[in-house]
């Protein structure tokens, strides 16, 4: 029996990033496509069910150039689009959960920030191997599904990432692998590992107002291009146009000294008993 992978992402069923990834993952197993009804974009690991995410489940298509295949919106966050997939759509256990591709790059800081990643988390936490891919794109439109974004390079990298983790158990604390795929990407460019930059990669733009109190102002964020931190990290890695996979643990422990902390703080460090 192929091996069931639950599809999902943050912009939305209709996303031709989701139906780009379908037609990587065809012919790895059997599908299940589980995505918000609208674009939930920015949402993190968020479990709220205001704002009309009432759970409601509507079938329907998704299709990319001649192929079709079934799948469910839910009026739902990426994180609890999941739970509806695995709870009420999965007919039997998911072997691997893959969330994208998403339409902008989630590289350093933002990672906490995306509904991409939130989805992710969501299904790791379950104990289910999970990777989130994102695609760069050239401007800031990433709610408008420009079809002039080429996904072939994300199609290939995540058969070939998808194949590997169905394969083989990730490691331990390697609770999400994190696939970035920058614009210019080919089937033959590098593939590397990194860590998470600690960049604040979108930078946020506030509007100007007319005055202070009582009136609206929007907030944007520009990305910040070619930037990095460090040499070893994703930011890097998409400043030099490499493919890049990303590690991502539950575990958001400092990797501080906790004697050296405890110490400073007046107080003892708490260590497991052996």
């Amino acid at each position: 029996m192929k091996p069931l992978i639950l599809l999902t992402n943050d912009d939305g069923i209709h996303s031709p990033g989701l139906a780009a990834a379908a037609a990587a993952l065809d012919p790895l197993g059997e599908l299940l496509i589980v995505a918000p009804q609208e674009g939930q974009t920015s949402m993190s690991r968020s479990r709220t069910q205001k704002h009309g995410n009432d759970g409601t489940i509507t079938k329907t298509s998704v299709q990319y150039e001649d192929f079709t295949w079934e799948g469910y919106g839910v009026k739902a966050t990426p994180a609890l689009a999941v739970i509806h997939a695995l709870y009420e759509l999965a007919e039997r256990p998911v072997s691997l959960v893959v969330s994208g591709i998403n339409y902008g790059e989630n590289v350093a800081s933002c990672v906490t920030v995306s509904g991409t990643i939130g989805a992710a988390l969501e299904a790791a936490e379950k104990g289910l191997p999970t990777l989130a891919i994102s695609q760069e794109i050239a401007g800031q439109e990433y709610h408008d599904f420009s079809a002039e974004v080429n996904f072939s390079a994300a199609i290939h990298f995540t058969r070939l990432v998808t194949e590997k983790m169905l394969k083989d158990a990730l490691p331990l604390d390697a609770d999400v692998l994190k696939l970035e795929v920058p614009l210019q990407a080919s089937s033959e460019s590098r593939l590397v590992v990194t860590c998470q930059d600690k960049l604040m990669y979108y930078q946020p733009q506030v509007q100007t107002r007319d005055q202070l109190m009582g009136t609206q102002a929007k907030i944007s964020y520009l990305p910040s291009k070619g930037e990095y931190s460090a040499a070893d990290t994703d930011a890097y890695a998409l400043a030099q146009g490499w493919v890049s996979i990303t590690p991502l643990s539950f575990d958001l422990t400092s990797r501080v000294d906790l004697g050296d902390l405890a110490d400073q703080l007046g107080t003892t460090a708490l260590k497991e008993e052996k």
